[in-house]
This record gives C-alpha cells, sequence and structure tokens, in this order.
C-alpha cells in the first residue's frame, strides 16, 4: 500500500532545498541520505516528469530548520527545480517496511479510531458504549509527535503528546485508542474558544 509521506513545501535557498510537510512519524527515517520516495500521481510528460524521470526522487539529506524539515534531493539542482516539485506529494509503500517499523503508527491507521478515556473502562476490559472523541489527525514534529482529537461533545479539537503515559493503548485491529490526559486538558480548546468570545464581547 503506497501511504504518504510529505507535501513539498516552498524552495530553501538556491541549491534545490525545500521544506517539506510531514505526514509521517518517521521523518529521520523515511529522509535519510540514499532513501528514495515515489512521485504521487506521477506524470513523465510532466514538468515534475522532466525533473525525475523515473517518478523517484532519493534523498541526499535533510535538516531540521527549527521546527521546518528541510530536504535535499539528488534530482532538484536548483531553486526553479524546487520551486516545480512544490506542491508535489511523496508516497513509500509500506509493504516494503521490515520489522523495525512494527511499533510504530501511520496516520491513515489512526484516523477515525474511537477515543475513550482510561478510567471509564471497567475492570473487565469492556470499552464505554461512547467514545468521548475520534482521532483526526497526527502532528510530527521534532521533539515530540502530537495525536489530534476532535471531542464528541464539542466537535473541538485538542492536541495531546504522543507519549505512553498520556496514549496507554492503542489497537489498530480492535479499532479503538486509549487516553489518560491530564485534567482539563480535554476542555482547555474550549474554554480558550470562550475566552475568545467574551473578550469580543467586552470590546462591542
Amino acid at each position: 500500500m503506497q501511504v504518504q509521506v510529505a507535501r513539498i513545501g516552498k524552495p530553501h535557498g538556491i541549491r534545490g532545498e525545500v521544506t517539506v510537510q510531514l505526514f509521517t512519524d518517521a521523518p529521520e527515517e523515511r529522509f535519510a541520505p540514499g532513501a528514495t520516495l515515489d512521485i504521487e500521481d506521477f506524470d513523465a510528460n510532466s514538468l515534475v516528469g522532466a525533473i525525475a524521470p523515473a517518478g523517484v526522487l532519493t534523498v541526499a539529506g535533510s535538516r531540521w530548520n527549527k521546527k521546518i524539515l528541510v530536504v535535499r534531493f539528488k534530482e532538484v539542482a536548483n531553486r526553479n527545480d524546487a520551486e516545480t516539485m512544490r506542491d508535489t506529494r511523496l508516497t513509500f509503500d509500506s509493504a516494503t517496511v521490515g520489522s523495525d517499523d512494527e511499533d510504530g503508527y501511520y496516520e491513515h491507521d489512526l484516523i477515525d479510531l474511537p477515543v475513550y478515556l482510561a478510567q471509564e473502562i471497567g475492570e473487565d476490559g469492556y470499552l464505554p458504549e461512547e467514545p468521548i472523541a475520534h482521532v483526526v489527525g497526527l502532528q510530527t514534529m521534532p521533539t515530540q509527535d502530537l495525536l489530534i482529537l476532535e471531542n464528541v461533545a464539542d466537535g473541538e479539537e485538542v492536541m495531546i503528546p504522543f507519549v505512553e503515559e498520556l496514549i496507554p493503548a492503542i489497537d489498530i485491529e480492535e479499532g479503538y485508542v486509549v487516553i489518560n490526559p491530564p485534567a482539563g486538558l480535554l476542555e482547555l480548546n474550549g474554554s480558550d474558544d470562550e475566552d475568545e468570545e467574551a473578550d469580543d464581547s467586552e470590546r462591542d
């Protein structure tokens, strides 16, 4: 199965480097020197095809610039090439992933999974009838990934650090996520919105 890894963003500098929007929780591996990534919806007769005629980009190097990953591809020689590659989406074949990746999760595996609070799970292990949220995204960061949830009650989005202490269980096969967030985290975004609305009304 082809899995999206990233979308190429704007050029960085004059030597063909590009920024990338990440869709993977393993950027250091996917963008290691020598790694190859497939170009999604590749057209050999396009401008992109002229730069990468095989429909593949080879990573020459990558580095973090604050929270943005900057990548250099062997096929992208200069800033003009980098601009041509802008908005190109890159994929890899998940069937080629080795056993070392078995503990990792891909965003497409997590999207739409129901989320339950650890303290609401019965001693018999049965899940509550209704989840408190659903997974809507996975944000990859240099130091800590974030799981993005949408609350069932109010539709607000909440980000939870992707660590075992806060997310003690993820069962892809059974299809659910268990979280153990600190008090108030799930209401944090909603309260911020209410504060903004209150400030607006005071100004009016």
